[in-house]
């Protein structure tokens, strides 16, 4: 039996077929566009193939709550043409599967978990962080995504500025130096001039970035108590992982009992920042179980 992914984001939407053992059997790569381009190229794509269930994980705001009359909308989101967009609407009156609905970091948490789990890891909660043009985290209690009244927006949090980095104002558009805007990749050109892929890791700017991320993991160890934050998205890289485990470690002070650093604080599992694909497809099979 086939399983869909949709992984949505505000550049372009990767759509995968996988099997039972959550691996990619096919995948397309679809530019985001308007979403009545965008979203018939996606159904074009899944009618090629007999799927029993799909899994969407997109870009946000999205309205997660059944209760609401726009369940399945994309809500108030800065992407042009996209706010108040019928996602999960458009799909099932095209595509007569079951369907499952969260965020990309969500998608990317759970794929996470999922990994872990396979691997015998034995975890029972962990969060992810995705920094890159944006910054977001999911996180997975007990096998469920954290949510209520909304998804988590975690990468909205505010965090305590730098030193030396008092003059930079943020670019997040509706909080200015909350973390996503001060670590997000466009951060970098914010500060510096130079796209981030531009600036050499032994840079300040990366110094600075690693403060805030760990200032994030120390919020979300005391808050939620995890066996594992993983970080991924484009910013992300093992040196700056290295800086935040040392900055975390003086911020955290031994407050509480955390793993190894570098078990607890970690890159994804899934290369490629593909584990969106591997939590779509879990969810989407635990659809065909309910």
């Amino acid at each position: 039996m086939l399983l869909g992914s949709i992984e949505a984001g505000g550049t372009k939407f990767v759509c995968a077929v996988g099997n039972e053992d959550y691996r990619v059997e096919n995948q397309i790569q679809i530019p985001t566009t308007t979403p009545a381009e965008t979203l018939t190229a996606v159904v074009n794509y899944f009618k090629q193939f007999e799927i029993g269930a799909l899994s969407v994980a997109s870009f946000g705001p999205i309205e997660i709550r059944k209760t609401s009359p726009k369940y399945g909308f994309i809500t108030k989101t800065p992407k042009p043409g996209w706010n108040d967009t019928d996602f999960l609407g458009f799909l099932k009156n095209e595509l007569d599967v079951p369907t499952f609905w969260t965020t990309d970091v969500n998608g990317s948490a759970y794929g996470e978990y999922t990994m872990s789990t396979l691997f015998n890891e034995k975890i029972s909660s962990l969060v992810y962080y995705t920094i890159g043009t944006g910054v977001g985290a999911g996180a997975v209690i007990n096998g469920h995504l954290v949510g209520g009244i909304g998804h988590p927006e975690m990468g909205h949090v505010l965090v305590k500025r730098h030193p030396n980095d008092l003059d930079f104002k943020g670019i997040c558009p509706f909080h200015g130096d909350c973390l996503e805007g001060l670590v997000s990749g466009p951060t970098f050109e914010a500060r510096t001039g130079k796209k981030g892929k531009d600036v050499p890791l032994t840079d300040e700017t990366w110094d600075i970035m690693a403060y805030y991320i760990a200032q994030a993991a120390v919020q979300t160890t005391l808050s939620l108590r995890p066996n594992k934050i993983v970080f991924g998205g484009g910013v992300a890289n093992e040196v700056l992982l290295g800086k935040v485990r040392q900055e975390f470690k003086v911020i955290l002070n031994d407050y509480v009992d955390v793993p190894p650093l570098e078990q607890y604080i970690t890159a994804p599992q899934v290369a490629n920042n593909g584990s969106a694909n591997v939590g779509n497809f879990a969810l989407a099979e635990k659809l065909l179980s309910e």
